[in-house]
């Protein structure tokens, strides 16, 4: 990737998560990059494919992140403890690679594009996915049964969404260790 659309891209990320895609428009883009509308045109023909780029950026970002604190843990039920204190780290802007906190972009932009047919809500919906299946990897290493693992998978990850509404709706950056609490009060129920 070319070092000005990377600028595009991580510039776009920071003003549409700190205030939303339909607030921020394309001169604000160029101001804040320094780029001339030629060409940001050059590398992204719309907004829309701009705000895709990003989606995408933040995508691998965040589940690079994730994945490399999850790998992190030992195996078991230390895979789940990781998952939560991950968010919390999240949560009280303790990871500098994610900005500081403000909620979830990819539920904020999904809000935005709420047609469920839209590309940008599938690619919301597709980051969701690939969260989920990073759960399950995690679920698989202390859990045999595979139905187990896709009934506690998507627990988890009901827990993990919840968490992130309740931080940032709430505002309660305490969310992610009280879910933590569940979760390991549902696993120790198994």
């Amino acid at each position: 990737m070319s070092p000005k659309r990377l600028h595009l891209i991580t510039t776009a990320f920071t003003l549409f998560y700190q205030k939303g895609v339909h607030a921020v428009g394309i001169n604000e883009i160029l101001a804040e990059s320094g780029v001339a509308k030629k060409t940001l045109y050059h590398h992204f023909s719309s907004k829309d494919d701009l705000v895709l780029a990003v989606l995408e950026y933040r995508d691998e970002c965040f589940r690079n992140w994730l994945q490399a604190r999850l790998e992190a843990a030992p195996l078991g039920i230390e895979k789940i403890d990781a998952l939560f204190d991950a968010l919390d780290d999240w949560f009280n802007d303790r990871v500098d690679v994610l900005l500081p906190f403000h909620g979830c972009f990819f539920i904020n932009v999904s809000g935005e594009y709420s047609e469920l047919e839209h590309p940008l809500h599938q690619q919301c919906s597709r980051h969701k996915q690939l969260v989920v299946e990073l759960i399950t990897n995690q679920v698989e290493s202390f859990i045999t049964d595979s139905d187990t693992v896709v009934q506690i998978s998507n627990a988890l990850s009901l827990l993990k969404e919840g968490a992130i509404t309740v931080a940032y709706v709430q505002g309660d950056r305490s969310a992610a260790l009280k879910a933590k609490q569940t979760a390991r009060a549902l696993i120790a129920a198994l």
